[in-house]
């Protein structure tokens, strides 16, 4: 039977349990020969990158895994996705504003990043958003588009208001968002000081909350925004200052990641209101900045789920676009210019982790002789005895629950030093024998005891990635987030291991356990036997936004090689690795944490020629060790593979 399964087994079927498609936002998909693939622009169904053959690549470049990739293509379809859906919805609802969208490089700051999606989003006077003093100052340097807009959010000192009006100077659309009102005061006193008009936003503090687990950037106790009472305070005295005409934005945020379509519908109600009472109160404010919040389907299950979403970004876009639209017919004020900051889903999928599986660990992997022996404990009888009557024994609940107390009463018995150490793993060899053949006849049953309900989890393997979670996945263990995972070669075979993945840090926490399998939450991944001598790549995707920045240096790990890969159609790979960007070194980490490197490889020589000059090591050989210790100070910081 099982194996009319295996000969049965279909793309289909790897479809239906890993749900690429359903995640993979048009980009990624299962190939005919079992590969994941990706179509860098979903318009041209034609071109798709084989993951294999980028893996195969990166090993004849001589990179070393893990590494992340980079498929710039796919940054630049959904910057343009974004803005031309915003462009045609506008058309469509006959909307008399514009569309002036930012990306908020917190969200990922890399330097690569942030270049391709200013060149994307060029033609769309695309801007750049910035939140703190450092982004700035980049922001500065890259956002060079003077039709463009550069919003300014977050916490703000002299310096950063100095650094805006230095931009506003050099012609740029530099608008300051005000968090508090002191910030506001400390605006007007530099500009005036500097004798330049500044561009001046005021966020909200919005009574909607969003949904989701960033529901806590709305309501009163949101860390960032002006009430009311502010936001009117705010306006009358840029009035008093002769410079009202100034307020120019609206803006707020109800949380990341916002995973029901309704706070959105919400939230633009509310906002629209609050601009169109300035616009009558005399302040012509010129755009409504909504935030961010689109989020991105991590598990495909288009639900309001904390990793989902119930919604598309053209419904998110129709909501915003009809709604403000809706709201300020309503009041009989202007359209204002629409402004949105969706970092997550511009950056989300472009990048992935690929790393491989280095060994597997099974609590029942290792097996000792069980046959009886003269004098044996009778715990060791009793349970031999019950793992020879499964085939006939009318109660596998009453049989489940007599292993697991010989089991325990043998550990108790061992402590006592009633049971030898061969005898108690002769118990746990049977034990475990009997938990394998428990969970197989479990399998066909409707009904399964909730007891017996985490067979499945205690007896899957761990399958150990060459990757650190804390450096590469870090909000699947800080909040729980949700990243697909699935096997990127042999999804033409039926997967027959249940496993969670352990990364190499020496860390408990160092572990991914929460799968979206078959549109439901898993806490096992179904992957494939480990061949001897095989590879097994794994991806760790869309991790595109904030895990490629918010990594740590637990165990001093530090970054992963990268790749940037552009599609080309005339390759015969439809690809090419157009820039590589070494991770870490040994050297790079220890540096961080204050290490004297140089220091600690003299002193390293110095203890080994110490050993020479005694007899206790031959010269060469001294040598060689010396080199050693320096080569692996300048090498990656991840376990070497084949």
């Amino acid at each position: 039977m099982k194996e009319q399964q295996k000969n049965n087994w279909t793309i289909e079927d790897a479809e239906r349990i890993y749900g690429v498609s359903r995640w993979g936002g048009g980009y990624f998909h299962i190939g005919d020969n079992g590969n994941v693939q990706v179509t860098p622009d979903p318009t041209n169904t034609e071109m798709r990158i084989d993951f294999k053959a980028v893996i195969d690549e990166i090993k004849q470049e001589g990179i070393q895994l893990p590494v992340v990739v980079r498929f710039h293509d796919v940054l630049r379809s959904q910057v343009e996705q974004l803005n031309r859906t915003f462009d045609q919805t506008i058309t469509e609802a006959e909307y008399q504003g514009e569309y002036n969208g930012v990306y908020p490089v917190k969200v990922n700051q890399m330097r690569e990043v942030v270049e391709e999606i200013v060149d994307a989003g060029k033609p769309f006077n695309y801007g750049l958003e910035a939140g703190s003093k450092a982004e700035l100052i980049a922001v500065l340097a890259y956002n060079t588009n003077e039709s463009s807009l550069t919003i300014l959010n977050g916490y703000k000192d002299e310096e950063f208001m100095r650094l805006a009006l230095l931009g506003t100077k050099l012609g740029r659309k530099m608008i300051v968002v005000v968090e508090k009102y002191s910030e506001l005061l400390l605006l007007v006193k530099i500009a005036k000081e500097l004798g330049v008009e500044p561009h001046v936003g005021v966020r909200s503090k919005m009574t909607v909350k969003g949904r989701g687990k960033w529901e806590g950037s709305g309501g009163d106790r949101a860390k960032f925004g002006l009430t009311i009472t502010e936001i009117i305070k705010a306006a009358r005295y840029l009035e008093s200052e002769g410079l009202g005409h100034c307020l120019e934005l609206l803006h707020f945020h109800i949380g990341s990641q916002l995973t029901d379509i309704r706070s959105v519908k919400e939230a633009i109600s509310e906002g629209g209101r609050i601009y169109s009472e300035l616009h009558k109160m005399g302040f012509t404010l010129q755009y409504v900045d909504v935030g961010g919040g689109l989020g991105i389907d991590y598990d495909g299950s288009k639900s309001t789920n904390d990793s989902s979403r119930n919604y598309t970004m053209a419904e998110y876009v129709a909501d915003v676009v009809y709604g403000m639209k809706e709201v300020c017919d309503l009041e009989g004020v202007p359209h204002p210019t629409l402004v949105s900051e969706s970092g997550r889903a511009i950056t989300a999928h472009h990048s992935c982790v690929i790393m491989e599986i280095v060994g597997e660990i099974r609590s029942n992997s290792a097996e000792i002789d069980t046959a009886p022996a003269d004098g044996e404990h009778i715990f060791v009888t009793n349970i031999r005895d019950l793992y020879l009557s499964i085939d006939h024994h009318p109660n596998l609940q009453e049989l489940f629950n007599d292993a697991s107390e010989y089991k325990e009463r043998a550990v108790d018995a061992f402590k006592l030093r009633v049971l030898s150490l061969e005898e108690l793993g002769k118990i746990e060899t049977l034990y475990w024998q009997i938990m394998v053949e428990l969970q197989q006849r479990f399998r066909s049953i409707e009904f399964v005891p909730e007891e017996l309900q985490d067979l499945d989890y205690n007896l899957s393997s761990q399958y150990l990635c060459n990757f650190s979670v804390f450096q590469s996945a870090a909000d699947t263990w800080a909040i729980d987030q949700l990243l697909p995972v699935v096997p990127l070669t042999r999804m033409d075979q039926e997967p027959t291991v249940n496993c969670s993945l352990v990364d190499i840090t020496c860390d408990s926490d160092g572990k991914i356990d929460q799968f979206t399998i078959e549109r439901g939450i898993s806490d096992v991944l179904p992957v494939h036997k480990l061949n001897k001598g095989e590879p097994y790549p794994m991806g760790l995707f869309l991790t595109g936004a904030y895990q490629d920045v918010m990594g740590d240096m637990h165990n001093l790990f530090g970054r992963l090689n990268e790749v940037h890969i552009f599609s080309y159609d005339d390759d015969p790979q439809d690809f090419y690795i157009e820039e590589v960007v070494k991770g870490s070194s040994v050297n790079d980490v220890l540096g961080v944490m204050q290490y004297n490197t140089q220091g600690m490889a003299t002193d390293v020589k110095r203890l080994i020629d110490k050993h020479v000059a005694s007899g206790g090591m031959k010269p060469r050989e001294g040598v060689r060790w010396t080199d050693f210790y320096e080569s692996c100070l300048a090498g990656y910081t991840y376990m070497k593979t084949n």
